[in-house]
C-alpha cells in the first residue's frame, strides 16, 4: 500500500481518500508569508485557500509575518504584503504577529527542551555535514550524521551557547512520524534515518524556522494549517517538536505548488511577478480555478468583492487537486 517518494512513504490515491481527517472545531487557520519580497501568484493561491477554508468553517484567519530569518528580510516587504492583502480583499482576525519580536518565546521553548536533555550544541560546518551525509532532504538540507550527538541523557544548558555552535534537537531514532494530510494522503517518516537531529537555533544565533513556526502555531491556537506542498517535508519534524513540547497537533492540508513552464516552483527566485492590485479580480479568478473551484467564466476580472461572495458560498477543499505540483495558468506566465 505504501510507495516511496521524496524521502517519504505514502499511500496510494484510494487509501488517501479513505483516511482523511475532519476539520477541527473552533477552526483557527493562518497565512504566514516571509517578507523576502512581494507576494506573487503562489502566495495568492495559499492565502486564498487558507482564507476560504477558515471562513467556510466559521473560523478565524490569522496573519503572521515569518521574519525569523532576519538575514533574508527585505526592508518594507512586510508593509507591502499587508497592503497587497488588503487590496485583494483579505480581512484577517486579530493583530499581525511578527516572528522577529518573539525571541523570548522561542528561547523559553529551547530552555524547556534543554531541561529534558533533548538539545545539544553542534559545531559541524555545512561542508563537514555534506561530506558525511548519505542524502539530502526535500527542503534542500542535509541528513545530519550525528557527529556531535552526545551520549543519551547528557544535559546541556543554553548558557553554553557559543557563536560557532548551533543547537540541535535529538530525535528518537526508532520513532516513525505519520500524518494524514487532507490533500496529499498519509505520509510517514522515520526522522532518525531520513532527517537526523535538526537545528533549532543556528550558529549565528538566529532561531530556526522549524522552532518558530511550531511555537507560534501553538501560542496562536492554530489547529488547521493550509499551506504549500513545499513544506510537506517539514511537517514530520514539526510534529515531533510539537510532541516534545506537549503541543496539540493541527490538521494539515498541503496545496499543489504553482510551477513554471519547466516544472519549477514559480517563486520570487524564478522571477514570478509581484501581485498587482489593479489585476486583483483576474488574479483571484485564476487562483480559484487553480484550486479546482468551478468559478464561472463571466466572473473573470470581476471586482474582488464579487469573487469573494461567490467563493465563500462555493468553497470546497475536497475539489483542490490532490497533487504536489500544478502548472501555473499560461496566461500568467
Amino acid at each position: 500500500m505504501f510507495s516511496s517518494h521524496a524521502g517519504f512513504r505514502y499511500r496510494t490515491l484510494a487509501a488517501m481518500r479513505s483516511c482523511q481527517q475532519g476539520t477541527p472545531m473552533n477552526y483557527r487557520g493562518r497565512f504566514a508569508p516571509s517578507p523576502t519580497g512581494d507576494l506573487h501568484f503562489g502566495s495568492l493561491v495559499t492565502a486564498t485557500a487558507s482564507y476560504l477554508d477558515a471562513r467556510a468553517n466559521n473560523g478565524q484567519w490569522l496573519l503572521r509575518i515569518e521574519d525569523v530569518d532576519k538575514t533574508r528580510t527585505v526592508p518594507g516587504a512586510a508593509d507591502q504584503i499587508l497592503h497587497t492583502l488588503e487590496a485583494f480583499g483579505f480581512a484577517w482576525d486579530g493583530p499581525v504577529w511578527m516572528q522577529s519580536q518573539r525571541d523570548a518565546a522561542y528561547l523559553a521553548a529551547l530552555e524547556q527542551l534543554a531541561a529534558r536533555g533533548l538539545l545539544y550544541p553542534c559545531q559541524c560546518s555545512r561542508s563537514q555535514i555534506a561530506a558525511a551525509a548519505v542524502h539530502s532532504l526535500t527542503d534542500g538540507s542535509l541528513l545530519y550524521p550525528g557527529t556531535c550527538r552526545p551520549v543519551k541523557g547528557s544535559m546541556h544548558v543554553l548558557t553554553e551557547f557559543a557563536p560557532s555552535a548551533a543547537w540541535r534537537l535529538r530525535v528518537d531514532d526508532q520513532r516513525v512520524i505519520c500524518f494524514d494530510d487532507l490533500l496529499q494522503g498519509t505520509f510517514c517518516e522515520q526522522l532518525g534515518l531520513e532527517v537526523g537531529d535538526f537545528v533549532l537555533r543556528r550558529a549565528d544565533g538566529l532561531f530556526a524556522y522549524q522552532l518558530a513556526v511550531v511555537v507560534d502555531d501553538a501560542e496562536q491556537g492554530v489547529n488547521a494549517v493550509v499551506r504549500g506542498a513545499d513544506l510537506l517535508g517539514s511537517t514530520a519534524r514539526q510534529m515531533y517538536l510539537q510532541q516534545c513540547l506537549g503541543y496539540p497537533q493541527p490538521v494539515y492540508a498541503h496545496l499543489p505548488l504553482a510551477t513554471d513552464a519547466y516544472g519549477k516552483k514559480w517563486s520570487k527566485k524564478r522571477l514570478a511577478p509581484a501581485l498587482q492590485p489593479a489585476e486583483a479580480g483576474l488574479l483571484l479568478w485564476h487562483a480559484l480555478r487553480f484550486l479546482g473551484q468551478p468559478v464561472p467564466d463571466e466572473l473573470a476580472g470581476a471586482a474582488p468583492g464579487e469573487l469573494w461572495n461567490w467563493a465563500l458560498q462555493h468553497w470546497a477543499l475536497a475539489q483542490v487537486p490532490h497533487c504536489i505540483t500544478l502548472r501555473t495558468p499560461a496566461a500568467l506566465i
